[in-house]
């Protein structure tokens, strides 16, 4: 499956820190090691509607991570699925009388395109969980020889028992996972069961469903074991950080830590694990089944600069909980109106101080927030909201927009 094109992204003439993410499975803050190419693996959307803010703000924030690993001077190897055959995707086609094929090609072409406006870099391997069945039936079948796997009926479980460091990602306890399961795709009342929290790792057919043949008989991938498999062909049995938003973090990031560990408990499956916070609109979380999603593909339908859009996301740390209103995204708007003025001037207030803020900023756990401020601040210099401009430096604004656009993914 083909990615979106990427950007330019400018040469900065120094380089950035450390990186250091906050590790949920810690819960504290850890200095990125990479040995040779950084390895990065966010999990993809299912297509089946088009890009929310919720998404953006996660992709984005994962791009930051990208971005900071880069200007530290390592090469990065990104991977990403997509969910392209799954209940809700296969619910969503028979709503509206679609077929699930054409749904899932057109979701993940507005999904690519709404990344390409916002200038998030793409993975080097952007995987389709269709295309990755030939990698998920070989993991299975070593998880069934390892005797992690039994079947129900049709269908085969994974026996979340034999990772013994199973709830290490998450941290939870057994009656938070309990209560989470079954909202998040999980059976835990099915008959046959050896355990409530056993997650399915091949679906066997049903009618009306597609299936492909494997020796386990007909039938599909379960979620969890497709990012496994993925992220292990792709990154291999251990890599720098697995990411997504908050709600991955069980049973999602628990379950495929538990496959790859299983089948090489030498490895930890990924060194961190990194989550980004939800976005509500209208004091709820955005969702589907509430109806109060906010579009990347609308907003920019009405001719929103999508700079703003990204601006807007950049405002909030990537790990916090927060609310979209309409006038965060006319704030940006005017911030880089500001910007772009400031810009315009080529000379302006000492680069240097702004530039390594920058980079210290979205090194230290992403913080973009930080990172916008120092920007603020160097534009108010330079145009002398107080009264008093500073022109001094004659190269700052080629100097500021680079690290704008290398480090932020702002491109004005």
């Amino acid at each position: 499956m083909r990615a979106w094109p990427s950007p330019d992204l400018p040469t900065l003439p120094v380089q950035g820190p450390p990186v250091v993410v906050h590790d949920t499975a810690t819960g504290e803050k850890v200095t990125t090691q990479p040995e040779g190419p950084a390895r990065l693996y966010v999990c993809g959307i299912t297509p089946y509607d088009a890009t929310h803010l919720g998404h953006a703000a996660t992709y984005v924030g994962f791009d930051l991570l990208n971005r900071a690993w880069r200007s530290a001077g390592h090469d990065v190897v990104y991977v990403q699925n997509v969910t392209d055959v799954d209940d809700p995707l296969l619910e969503r086609a028979n709503k509206v009388g679609t077929d699930w094929v054409e749904l899932a090609e057109r979701e993940t072409e507005l999904f690519r395109q709404d990344m390409a406006a916002l200038r998030v870099l793409p993975p080097a391997h952007y995987i389709g969980a269709v295309e990755a069945i030939p990698l998920i039936v070989p993991l299975i079948e070593r998880l069934e020889r390892l005797g992690a796997v039994y079947r129900v009926e049709d269908d085969l479980y994974y026996s979340v028992t034999a990772d013994p460091d199973f709830g290490a990602v998450s941290g939870w306890d057994r009656e938070q996972m309990l209560r989470v399961f079954p909202e998040r795709g999980g059976d835990p009342d099915r008959d046959g069961k050896k355990d409530p929290l056993d997650c399915v790792v091949w679906r066997g057919e049903r009618p009306g469903e597609p299936a492909w043949d494997s020796p386990f008989g007909p039938g599909r991938p379960g979620w969890h074991i497709e990012c496994t498999a993925i992220a292990l062909e792709h990154l291999g049995a251990t890599f720098d950080v697995q990411g997504g938003g908050s709600d991955l973090v069980f049973p999602h990031h628990e379950m495929g830590a538990g496959h790859a560990q299983v089948v090489d408990p030498d490895h930890r499956f990924a060194r961190a694990y990194a989550h980004a916070g939800m976005v509500a609109y209208d004091g709820e979380k955005m969702s589907k089944s509430r109806g109060n999603l906010v579009f990347v593909s609308a907003l920019r339908r009405s001719e929103v600069d999508p700079m703003a859009i990204r601006l807007a996301l950049l405002r909030h740390h990537y790990r916090s909980d927060w609310e979209w209103t309409d006038d965060q995204l006319w704030a940006a708007v005017d911030t880089l109106a500001r910007w772009r003025r400031a810009l315009s001037l080529g000379a302006g207030a000492p680069a240097a101080p702004v530039v390594t803020e920058v980079l210290a900023a979205v090194a230290d756990d992403l913080d973009a927030p930080r990172a916008v401020a120092a920007v603020d601040a160097w534009a108010a210099a330079t145009l002398g909201t107080d009264g008093l401009a500073d022109t001094s430096d004659p190269d700052a604004a080629v100097a500021v927009h680079r690290a704008l656009d290398a480090a932020l993914g702002l491109a004005l």
